[in-house]
């Protein structure tokens, strides 16, 4: 079944903004954080933005004070809102659930192409 819904991705020129969301399905149980990764062609994926079941961010250096993570609580979902988007933003990006009940798990969405060009 499809656990990980991702949306948002797509098309935008150097300096837009585009909005990244990924729902989590409700069966996963134990949720300690959500987020984003990337990995462009011939890069391994890298952490762009995380927040955790209390709330805390993380970014990634490239991307802080351009990029937002939120979460919506009550309906499980992550957003990633990025702006002052820039070319090297370029890549597939994918939604990460990491749950720790009832064991350690990593859920990954399917991806979703961002490209940043004019």
């Amino acid at each position: 079944q499809v656990q990980l819904v991702e949306s948002g991705g797509g098309l935008v020129q150097p300096g837009g903004s585009l909005t990244l969301s990924c729902a989590a399905s409700r069966n996963i149980f134990g949720i300690a954080s959500m987020g984003w990764y990337r990995q462009a062609p011939g890069n391994q994926r890298e952490m762009v933005a995380s927040i955790s079941r209390a709330g805390t961010t993380t970014y990634a250096d490239a991307v802080r004070g351009r990029f937002i993570i939120s979460r919506d609580t009550a309906d499980n979902t992550v957003s990633l809102q990025m702006s002052s988007l820039k070319p090297e933003d370029t890549s597939v990006y994918f939604c990460n659930v990491h749950t720790v009940v009832p064991r350690p798990y990593d859920y990954w969405g399917q991806g979703t192409q961002v490209t940043v060009s004019s």
